[in-house]
Formats: C-alpha cells, structure tokens, sequence
C-alpha cells in the first residue's frame, strides 16, 4: 500500500525522525490558511506547495492543463493560491506516472527548508528495501540526492552505496556510523545523520513497510539531518497489524478494477495488453501470460483466482476483465487441485449469461478436479465458449483469436 508524502512524514515524526514540517490541503483557500501558519511557525515569507500523488518525478512533472510544475516555491499568499489553482485538480504527468498521469487532490504547503546559504547545505540520498537475492534488508544512499537520482544510478553508479542489515536485528551503531562516514560528514551532522538512520530504520521494520525512500535528504548549514520528502510503502500482508495505517489508504490513487478485485479477494494487477486471463496460482498465471506472448498476444492483466475460488468469484473476475476495452481475447487456465473446475466452469457460464451478448473470444481449459464434468457443463452451455484440453492446444485458439481481432 502507497503513501502520500504528507501521510509518510506524520508516521516517521511518530519514531523520532526529523522530517519538513507541512500542512496537506485540498482547496486553495485552506492553502492560504496552511501558508499563514507556516510563515508564522517558522519566521520565513517562503514556502513550497507540493502536489500529492503516489509517484515520484513530482518536481520535474507539470500539470497537463496548466503547465505548472508539481513543487513550486512561492513566497506570498497571493502566489501560494495561484499555484495551488494550477496544481490542484489537474493531471500531473511525472516520469513515473506516464502520459496518463495522475489527479491531484491534496497539496502539501510545507516549510521551506533553503533559509541559509549554500555553501554548507547538502543533499543525500537513501532509502531502505528488501534485497530478495540475498535475504536482507538493504540500505542505498548516496552523496548525490535530488531529481536526478535516476541518472546518478544509471552514469555513475559507484556513487551508490549499500549497507546490508539482517531482518531478524537491527541496524548496528557501526553501520550507521558506516554511512554517516561514506556520506562525508562530521561533527554533528555526523552524530545527526546517524541517529537520523538508526531512527529510520526501526520505522521501516515498526511500519512493516516494504520501501521507504528519503530524497532529498537534507542536510542544514547548522548540521540538521531532515527528511525534506519521503516515499513509503507499506506491506499489505502486514496490514492485519495495523489498522489504523490501513485507514490510511487512498484508493482514489489507484486503479479502480484493481480496488474491485481487492474486494473480492482476487489478485489483480492491471497491464497493456489484448488477451484477459484468468488462473489460480501465481506460477501458472505467469506461465500462462509468458505462453500468451508466444501465441502473438500481450496479457491485459494478471489475474489469481486462488485456490478458494467459487462461482461467484469468478463472475467477478470475469467482469472485471471484461471492463478494459483493449481486451480482444479472454484466456481462463485453471488447473484444479484446491477448486473444482466445475466451479470455475459454473461461474463462466454464469457470467457469460448474466452480461448478455459477449462478442470476445473466451478459450476455458480447465484440468485436474472434476474437469470432465467442467467441461460437460461447458460443452453443453449452448455459448459460444472454446474449451481447450492441452496448454499447446489453448495457445493456438489464442493465436486464432488475436490475429483474428
């Protein structure tokens, strides 16, 4: 699960992290109010008005209807209006939402953190995540923060650097101490920075989080160590742990067929492609979209049924698929060992009857639990359904099928 900016930094304010302090709001005039109170608080007449949206990029992005970058520094009530104008409402399109891009709904006004000079000032990089080749939690960060990470990672790597935590203890005090070093500091920005990660750390593992990313990292001409913004994401498996940041959840930041088949239970990613399939087992859904491309399609999802799957499951499922209007062609591959294919085979043609009239080629090979009496039902539904035995054979319907749309 995502986290808005604003959302991220309460939590981290929560286990002792120093972070900008902000105010998110939704309309233009709770923006003027939030700018009184943070010039007030922090003596400056500059503050930034920062778009909220799960992707990063924001400050490179503009907004498609007006131009307006999606970070913007202002320094008086008049201007903190007119861009939150600009900015809220509109789409923003960063390099990591694509040409669609993405609504904004809130803005953050935040305080500004350039009040100084430049000359001791210095921004990081550094975030946390799972290192699934090796088992760990891994720390990355770098002396080069800011908008251009992606290209410090891809020209110079050597720059990035990493620190290995086992996820069963925490971060040592000589590992912190590692990073503050490698970081070039020292005085008290060294002393900042490492209880700053030392904190940071036992906010990923307390939040169950499964990525937390601080960029920039901000370091002050007085030697404060601040998260300036921060990107969190939180283990959805672990939400059973805590419902209050479950409560958190935006689902206006997210696809709609998606937030539907989270409701029933089934796994769904949404994709780009022409061919809607259907599976239990994440294994055999992956094989079937690999089989997918070789037949000349592209999958339009990734969908798991599970191993609970039951007739009303699967309509749903059916009609989410049937929602993207890309789809040229439907693939149900089910192999029963926990469901029946029965079951599948009911839902299908429950589906089917209950949407009406379906133009879209739908191929159903179903094995294993009562697959024969599946395809009997099938067989004798009188719809226009192709079932398939052999994985080759359901492959060829498909290449059929696309080439024929």
């Amino acid at each position: 699960m995502n986290l808005h900016e604003y959302q991220a930094k309460e939590l981290l304010k929560k286990y002792g992290v120093p972070v900008q302090e902000g105010i998110a709001v939704s309309t233009p005039h709770d923006a003027e109010e939030a700018y009184r109170q943070i010039k007030t608080q922090y003596g400056s007449n500059f503050a930034v008005v920062k778009a909220q949206i799960h992707a990063g990029g924001r400050g490179k992005g503009k907004v498609r209807e007006t131009g307006i970058n999606g970070v913007k520094v202002v320094k008086s009530v008049d201007e903190v209006c007119e861009v939150s104008q600009k900015i809220l409402g509109g789409t923003l399109v960063t390099i990591q939402t694509g040409e669609a891009g993405k609504v904004v709904n809130k803005v953050l006004i935040a305080q500004d953190m350039y009040y100084d000079g430049p000359s001791e000032r210095k921004e990081f990089y550094l975030s946390i995540l799972l290192d699934r080749s090796k088992g760990e939690n891994v720390i990355m960060y770098s002396t080069e923060g800011g908008m251009d990470i992606e290209e410090v990672a891809h020209k110079t790597p050597e720059k990035i650097f990493k620190e290995w935590v086992y996820p069963a203890g925490l971060l040592q005090g000589y590992q912190a101490r590692k990073i503050a070093f490698n970081l070039g500091l020292k005085g008290d920005a060294f002393k900042n920075m490492v209880k700053f990660v030392t904190n940071l750390y036992k906010a990923y593992l307390g939040l169950d989080a499964s990525m937390l990313e601080i960029n920039p990292l901000f370091k002050a001409s007085d030697d404060k160590i601040v998260a300036v913004d921060c990107k969190m994401n939180l283990d959805d498996n672990a939400l059973m742990r805590h419902p209050d940041l479950a409560a958190m959840r935006d689902v206006a930041e997210e696809d709609p067929t998606e937030v539907e088949a989270g409701k029933h239970n089934l796994n769904f990613v949404k994709l780009d492609g022409n061919v809607g399939c259907m599976v239990n087992g994440a294994g055999l859904a992956m094989a079937t979209m690999d089989m997918i491309k070789l037949s000349g399609g592209e999958p339009a999802n990734f969908l798991d049924v599970g191993g609970t799957a039951n007739a009303q499951t699967v309509e749903a499922g059916f009609r989410i698929i049937m929602k993207d209007p890309k789809v040229k062609a439907i693939l149900i591959n089910i192999f029963g060992g926990i469901v029946r294919c029965d079951r599948v085979a009911q839902g299908v043609i429950d589906a089917y009857k209950n949407m009406g009239n379906i133009e879209i080629p739908i191929i159903v090979r179903l094995q294993g639990t009562n697959a024969e009496e599946a395809k009997k039902l099938i067989d004798e539904s009188g719809l226009k359904v192709q079932s398939a035995i052999l994985l080759s054979e359901a492959a060829q319907l498909v290449n059929k099928a696309v080439a024929a749309a």
